[in-house]
């Protein structure tokens, strides 16, 4: 072998692991090294809003498209099909094997769109947020007051239903986790001792039955005097919005030392947000979060975005 030959071969082998380290990683391997607080050259993200659609096949079509759209880290498969309505009183559920079966078949398509190349993230509200929907807030407030064991018995029965929904959703190749979300654990909602009751035994039950799922999401609509209800949940992402509930990253990072915190962005005036300001929240979320910190809103945008005001979170990123 001639001199030159040698020279060149011994560079390009030097110059491999150069090359290695500078491809960028797939979006799985991104979210694997936020989850582990590992290096990254930015955080993984996603964004989602409610689409309002009546099929799966629909439900699937748009929601590949919005991630294809909007290059996300993560497919957060938004959840707007309805519980079943019991035959009797809406408060005698009973348990369903399958609570959601048009969900499970979105589920599908899009684990079939996608291939294997990105994470689905499962969406399932709370039993308390089930219990609404059958009837409405005032109905469950009432039976509350009237009768707390049949409001009790009822979230009993939800809960169970929906242990089995996100286990069958979790089966499902590419659903990494369900977005868990917990809507009144605030005092817009209930007081903290209606919420001891009412509904953290069956949050709790259920985050504890998905426990070993890599990617769930506990979603919070919080307010300060309830966070402490959640220091020993299971979940290792904590997602909740900085802007409604007025409580720092730092705070949410100093009790849960062990979590990814997903958060960050303004969710409510999403559509204002120039390029700027989004790069000051996304950098000053990191900084309070730490390495394990995936970028997201604090909850749904508005359903009207634009695609323009849609596209200004990946643009930022170079997503």
């Amino acid at each position: 072998m001639l001199r030159r030959d040698f020279l060149r071969d011994a560079a390009g082998v030097a110059a491999a692991p150069a090359l290695l380290r500078a491809a960028p990683p797939s979006a799985t391997e991104r979210v694997d090294r936020a989850l582990a607080g590992k290096d990254l050259d930015r955080p993984p993200f996603t964004l989602w809003h409610h689409f309002g659609l009546k099929t799966p096949e629909e439900h699937a079509v748009r929601t590949l498209q919005f991630h294809r759209d909007y290059r996300t880290d993560i497919v957060k498969v938004m959840s707007d099909f309805p519980y079943p309505k019991p035959a009797g009183k809406w408060y005698e559920p009973k348990v369903e094997v399958n609570p959601f079966p048009q969900q499970i078949r979105a589920l599908e398509l899009i684990r079939d769109g996608l291939g294997g190349s990105h994470y689905m993230l499962e969406t399932v509200f709370n039993p308390w947020k089930v219990a609404q929907n059958l009837s409405s807030n005032q109905e469950v407030m009432r039976l509350k007051e009237e009768n707390p064991q049949a409001l009790l018995d009822a979230l009993e029965a939800i809960t169970q239903s929906e242990i089995n929904h996100a286990r069958r959703a979790l089966a499902i190749q590419g659903v990494a986790g369900i977005l868990f979300s917990v809507a009144n654990a605030n005092h817009g909602e209930m007081s903290p001792a209606d919420y001891e009751k009412f509904s953290r035994p069956f949050d709790k039950r259920l985050i504890e039955a998905i426990s070993a799922s890599r990617l769930t999401f506990l979603h919070l609509h919080v307010q300060p005097g309830y966070l402490g209800f959640f220091r020993d949940f299971q979940a290792p992402v904590i997602n909740y919005s900085l802007h409604v509930s007025g409580i720092p990253i730092s705070e949410v990072r100093a009790q849960f030392p062990s979590l990814a915190i997903a958060g960050g962005i303004d969710e409510v005036h999403y559509r204002k947000l120039g390029t700027e300001e989004m790069r000051r929240q996304w950098q000053a979320a990191s900084a309070a979060a730490g390495s394990q910190f995936i970028l997201t809103p604090g909850c749904s945008v508005p359903n009207d975005s634009t695609a323009v005001e849609l596209a200004r979170l990946p643009d930022l990123l170079h997503a």
